[in-house]
């Protein structure tokens, strides 16, 4: 006996977009809402990526609002993810006085007995 075709409702496209907000990877939505990934991804597709954008942009505003009110690790965090800043350290080995190293390699055989 041939399956119905899925139906999408609204209830169930709202389902979709929170589900990946939320971050749940499409095999669970799919248990959710009881569909294959195929057609999942054939009628909640804008849905997939709308949950996932709203969820971000959400994270995003709060971020900014606590770095804008002064929270430090907030201000750290979003210097060096939008705006690429980074904490370098820079390490140099030098011989006496400055100078060069000087590396000197021995090698000794041995016998056989």
């Amino acid at each position: 006996m041939p399956q119905k075709p899925h139906k999408p409702t609204d209830a169930l496209r709202k389902q979709a977009e929170q589900a990946s907000g939320l971050g749940l990877p499409h095999d669970q939505i799919c248990a959710l809402i009881g569909i294959s990934d195929e057609t999942l991804r054939k009628y909640y597709g804008p849905e997939l990526g709308i949950g996932k954008a709203k969820a971000s942009a959400q994270i995003a505003k709060t971020l900014f609002n606590k770095a804008q009110s002064g929270d430090t690790t907030a201000m750290i965090w979003w210097t060096k993810a939008q705006m690429r800043w980074a904490e370098t350290q820079r390490h140099e080995t030098t011989g006496a006085e400055g100078g060069p190293i000087e590396i000197v390699a021995r090698w000794q055989q041995s016998t056989p007995k």
